[in-house]
């Protein structure tokens, strides 16, 4: 209002010189020229006079408000370029709608993000809000009506393609004269910052499960101690063969056992790794027996081929391998449905090297999901089924020693998992004989 005031109060004193310019030379003009003139030359000079201050005014009128609209334009030019700059620049996705949804404004973060040009979305209504949060922006909307701010809530919206994404919004009024209330909706992208949260709970989780499995651990340790003293005395007792054999298969599955307990109580601390020279195909053969009764209840068929590796030593921590195998085993049973096929084998690779697969007909992973089956907490399970660290795990272990993982998969047609290591060194055979 000031800058308007200034401007008629400029154009008024201006008009005013000017006048009183042109009729101070005009009597200069009189009084040197025509004094002597008569009335009728006088009229006509009174007319020319009154003629140019009238055009003169009007041309400087014009000149002036013509350099004010420019001028007006220029700074109103420079004023959007200065907000579209800063609606760009900003780092949230910013879109303005009014009552109606109707979309009037498009960042270049929100067309990112959603994956919408705003040519093709300003005029239309608002795509992104999923069927099942309408109800919560209209109460949104109320409330900025009312006058309560909305700020930093954890919603979802839908982009153009994909699952709908959590995303953190705050919703604004924005108001211009003469026009109703429109909304300033700012959203920001936080399904990273949701991950870890969920991976920090997870952990929390697990945390907890550790504290009560070291508990249950050391209740378990003693039973079962006091079992396989008794599975010995009977061992040396049997003289039949078939009843010594059996009896040998149950020390074996009880010394698994006791071995997996005290893996749970270490799993508080930070157990040294134990490699020594052993048969992987003896390994593995022992680990199935023990896997076999679960394996059956769920009437699935398991077969184990060991031939091709009978002999193969490897140097590595036995319970860890047989920890990697239990794990390999238990993703192909959750993965197969009643009367399906695992297999497992072992396999010479080549000089040096051995190796061990589990393959199943199950489900199979798509390629998306295979891309990040060794992250730590990522599962493809359904919830309360995995806690997404097997596979992580196991890629440690045989990290560790000196091995390969590899997983090769098709949706509908199965899983094979295949692990490589390197075979024990002779000398280290020597040494440990």
């Amino acid at each position: 209002m000031a800058e308007k005031h200034w401007f008629w109060a400029t154009l008024a004193l201006s008009s005013i010189t000017i006048i009183a310019a042109v009729f101070a030379a005009w009597e200069l003009l009189e009084n040197r020229y025509f004094r002597n003139a008569d009335y009728v030359t006088l009229h006509y000079l009174y007319l020319t006079r009154g003629v140019a201050s009238s055009l003169l005014l009007a041309f400087w009128a014009a000149w002036f408000v013509l350099r004010q609209r420019r001028q007006s334009e220029e700074d109103l030019r420079r004023s959007r370029e200065r907000y579209r700059g800063l609606l760009e620049a900003f780092p949230g996705a910013v879109v303005l709608y009014d009552s109606e949804l109707r979309v009037l404004e498009w960042n270049a973060p929100a067309e990112h993000l959603y994956g919408y040009a705003k040519a093709e979305i300003c005029g239309r209504a608002l795509p992104i809000v999923p069927q099942s949060r309408q109800g919560e922006l209209r109460e949104f909307m109320l409330r900025v009506t009312s006058g309560e701010p909305v700020l930093d809530i954890e919603t979802l919206r839908a982009p153009r393609q994909g699952e709908p994404i959590e995303v953190q919004l705050s919703l604004l009024p924005f108001r211009e004269p003469a026009v109703p209330v429109y909304f300033l909706e700012v959203t920001s992208d936080i399904r990273e910052r949701v991950r870890l949260r969920a991976q920090m709970l997870e952990i929390e989780k697990l945390t907890s499960m550790g504290k009560m499995a070291a508990g249950t651990a050391h209740h378990l340790n003693s039973p079962l101690a006091a079992l396989l003293l008794r599975v010995e005395l009977m061992r040396e007792r049997a003289m039949d063969a078939g009843l010594r054999a059996d009896v040998e298969r149950l020390e074996d599955g009880l010394n698994f056992c006791r071995h997996f307990v005290q893996r749970l109580l270490d799993f508080t601390r930070a157990a040294p790794v134990e490699k020594r020279n052993h048969d992987l195909a003896a390994t593995l053969e022992s680990v199935a027996g023990f896997f076999r009764p679960i394996i059956q209840a769920k009437r699935v068929r398991l077969e184990v081929d060991t031939t091709e590796a009978r002999g193969g030593q490897v140097y590595a921590d036995r319970n860890l391998i047989e920890a990697v195998l239990l794990i390999l085993l238990s993703n192909a049973l959750d993965a197969v449905h009643a009367g399906g096929e695992i297999r497992a084998g072992c396999s010479r690779t080549g000089p040096g090297r051995i190796r061990f697969f589990v393959s199943d007909n199950g489900c199979g992973i798509t390629a998306a999901h295979l891309e990040h089956v060794f992250e730590p907490f990522f599962t493809t399970k359904e919830p309360g089924k995995g806690t997404g660290l097997g596979l992580a795990i196991a890629r440690n272990v045989i990290t560790e020693h000196g091995g390969a993982i590899r997983i090769e998969s098709q949706p509908g047609s199965g899983t094979t998992v295949s692990v490589e290591l390197p075979l024990a060194r002779e000398g280290a055979l020597v040494a440990a004989s």
